[in-house]
């Protein structure tokens, strides 16, 4: 299982003082894509309008719009609620971007209050992601959305 806490403390310090959201977006992707095991894709999605928009990701090429309440990611965004799904192909409507991926974890990140995307990592492992990984990957997007919270837009 990853340091969580340690985890944090690098988001913290790779983050804190760069003013760019794109550049601290792709490297907060990047931390977390080399720190994570047994996963195959990691991504921010962006809101545009009423969709969310592929951003910074690590992986293979995948979908670049998703409808708010599509798949796992868009049901994430419109219900406000990290989706933790033990096998994606149990989920109604999940879209398929990478046929490898068995279970995935999607968390809305908010900043100042409103919806600006989700954090979406995939696994090749059917159950990948544990009730302790759905904690620490949360604290890492609160870091990272606290962290957003000063700018004017998001990515």
């Amino acid at each position: 299982m990853p340091d969580y806490a340690l985890l944090n403390s690098q988001a913290d310090a790779l983050l804190r003082d760069e003013p760019d959201a794109l550049a601290s977006a792709a490297n907060f992707v990047a931390l977390l894509y080399n720190a994570l095991d047994d996963i195959n894709w990691l991504g921010i999605y962006v809101l545009r309008g009423d969709e969310l928009v592929l951003g910074p990701f690590q992986g293979q090429p995948a979908c670049v719009h998703i409808s708010m309440g599509s798949g796992v990611c868009g049901t994430a965004a419109e219900s406000l609620e990290t989706q933790c799904v033990r096998d994606v192909h149990e989920f109604p409507g999940h879209i398929v971007c990478d046929a490898a991926s068995r279970s995935e974890i999607v968390v809305p990140l908010i900043v100042n209050g409103s919806l600006v995307g989700v954090l979406d990592i995939d696994s090749p492992s059917i159950d990948r992601f544990s009730a302790s990984d759905q904690t620490g990957i949360e604290l890492l997007c609160k870091i990272f959305c606290a962290l957003q919270s000063g700018r004017d837009k998001f990515i």
